[in-house]
């Protein structure tokens, strides 16, 4: 199909829990601009990432590919040198790939010094940053301890704010993400006592509003001669979770939503799912001062980005830009928040591996599901092969593994979509594989989940995970406790097993070239199980018969 191609606003905000906005029914945690894009376009309600952690996520979203696929498994493993970006393929159809933020990506340097290449050409630039041309890289992760800093990268956002007038060596930490006590000392956001504290930085100067200007900056020095796709990319609401004024006292405990939990779930627990529930981020939020200060703080972080979505679609309205772009909003996990006994994200229930998925596109095409949900089981890995086939590509199935989601947005069902949703997770360098005494490559979970059920299988020998979604949405019964569903475990398996076994690694060649390549040999002289010929097409044997040159054979037998 030849169209013109809009370009692509692909948001994504770091552990933004799917429930956590008005369109999707949190009570009292109002998101208008993001239900103003839910109005425009069509929300995914069923989007599951391929990892529920940041790093092995983003890289799926990258590539369109699953972490069984491209390797890059966990936060700070390598995506390794040669794997194909959303770049890669959108740049191949004319369109051009920034960033504008964080990836959490690592390059595989081995890789590339063994293949000669240098990270300041372009292309070792692009292999460095995950194939984004970066116009502003931003992990906003400057956290630092005895062993140095967690990211060594120079930090464009510490150097605004160092020109902005904050003197600290890291006013990421000191200022953005810490408080101030009265006496003059550094309230940390990573103690958690402090998250109803405001941040000791101006609202302007934060982190999310600093990204958005520099998005809008973007935009306006792009041509409007060729299109683009911009990965804007908040570390929000990501912890530290603490906000600046007028921000920090927006919600308080009246309008934490119920929790997602049950004393029934840590009655015989499955090993891994206790192993993380027991352990720091768990015990921490089984404790109600700890749940009370850091989930009003995170609908603050929340809401603060709704407001500066807001500022971005106005800029898009009043500049002209709104009908010549395409908008999308996702999300790399969710953020467990004390619901399951648990903090943070690392496990398979819907707060930490389900995610929002909101779509607009501008193309009359999409006019008729304006406004509305779509409840088809839907994958990260979906967005790469959607903003190929809106660049105006065809997907290379044999590379992407996601689908494209312009069906259901333009209002059409493919003929056959998905029936089950894959999600993989790798704690090898967690403090639960230690507790288990697991080896690495025993520390894979993997999960199976279709509309009604939700299954987690465990490598190292130990039972399975099961949840029935109809009767039990908040996940809290684990039904592979009992013995009478045996039947689901097996479907389930068996499902597992049919990915696993789906071809994944044919990188160089698609079906139609190997449809193109049957009987080619035949066609260069590569003549196998013959007789006498009769067997095959008499041009197959032209170069094969006729008169000899010379009789070597009556030559050799005279001499």
């Amino acid at each position: 199909m030849t169209r013109k191609s809009p370009n692509i606003l692909f948001i994504m905000y770091d552990q933004l829990r799917f429930d956590y906005l008005s369109c999707a029914g949190h009570r009292t945690l109002h998101t208008p601009n993001f239900d103003r894009v839910a109005q425009m376009g069509v929300r995914f309600s069923r989007c599951y990432v391929q990892s529920p952690v940041c790093g092995a996520s983003r890289m799926s979203f990258y590539t369109g590919r699953y972490c069984h696929s491209h390797g890059a498994q966990w936060n700070g493993y390598p995506l390794r040198v040669g794997e194909h970006t959303m770049g890669d393929h959108l740049r191949a159809v004319g369109m051009d790939c920034h960033l504008i933020g964080k990836t959490h990506m690592r390059a595989d340097k081995e890789g590339m010094q063994r293949l000669g290449m240098s990270e300041t050409d372009s292309i070792g630039l692009r292999q460095s940053e995950c194939g984004f041309d970066s116009y502003i890289r931003e992990d906003g992760m400057i956290c630092e301890g005895p062993d140095g800093f967690y990211d060594s990268r120079r930090s464009p956002y510490n150097e605004y704010l160092n020109q902005a007038g904050y003197s600290a060596k890291n006013p990421w930490h000191e200022n953005a993400n810490a408080s101030i006590t009265d006496d003059g000392q550094i309230a940390s956001g990573f103690l958690m006592q402090n998250a109803g504290m405001p941040a000791n930085v101006r609202e302007k100067d934060s982190e999310t509003p600093w990204l958005t200007r520099r998005t809008i900056d973007f935009i306006k020095e792009q041509s409007e001669d060729k299109p683009w796709l911009a990965h804007v990319s908040y570390i929000k609401p990501h912890w530290p979770y603490i906000v600046p004024a007028p921000y920090h006292n927006k919600y308080n405990t009246s309008d934490i939503q119920p929790l997602q939990r049950d004393d029934n779930e840590l009655t015989d627990p499955h090993p891994v799912y206790e192993a993380f529930t027991s352990n720091r981020i768990g015990k921490a939020f089984h404790k109600q001062e700890v749940r009370d200060v850091v989930i009003p703080a995170y609908m603050a972080l929340i809401k603060q980005c709704d407001d500066q979505l807001g500022v971005l679609l106005d800029f898009l309205e009043e500049s002209g830009r709104m009908n010549n772009t395409m908008i999308v909003l996702t999300s790399d996990h969710g953020d467990y928040l004390g619901d399951h006994w648990m903090g943070e994200k690392d496990l398979f229930h819907d707060v930490s591996a389900r995610v929002p998925l909101i779509i607009y596109d501008p193309s009359a095409a999409a006019d008729s599901t304006r406004g509305t949900v779509c409840d088809e089981l839907v994958e990260g890995i979906d967005c790469a092969a959607t903003f190929i086939e809106t660049a105006g590509g065809e997907v290379p199935e044999h590379i992407v593994e996601g689908k494209s989601l312009l069906p259901f947005i333009h209002g059409t069902t493919p003929d056959k979509w998905r029936e089950f949703a894959i999600s993989e997770y790798d704690y090898s360098v967690t403090p639960a594989g230690v507790k288990l005494g697991l080896a690495p490559r025993d520390c894979r979970l993997f999960m199976v989940a279709d509309k009604k059920w939700k299954f987690m299988h465990a490598e190292g020998g130990f039972r399975p995970m099961l949840f029935n979604l109809e009767n039990d949405p908040h996940e809290l019964n684990d039904l592979a406790r009992e013995d009478n569903h045996q039947d689901i475990i097996d479907l389930m398996h068996e499902r597992l097993a049919q990915w696993a076994r789906r071809m994944s690694q044919r990188l160089t060649k698609s079906e139609q070239d190997l449809k193109d390549m049957r009987g080619r040999s035949a066609r260069k002289g590569v003549l196998l199980g013959l007789y006498d010929g009769t067997e095959v097409d008499d041009e197959l044997l032209n170069k094969y018969v006729g008169k000899a040159k010379f009789d070597y054979v009556n030559e050799q037998q005279k001499s």
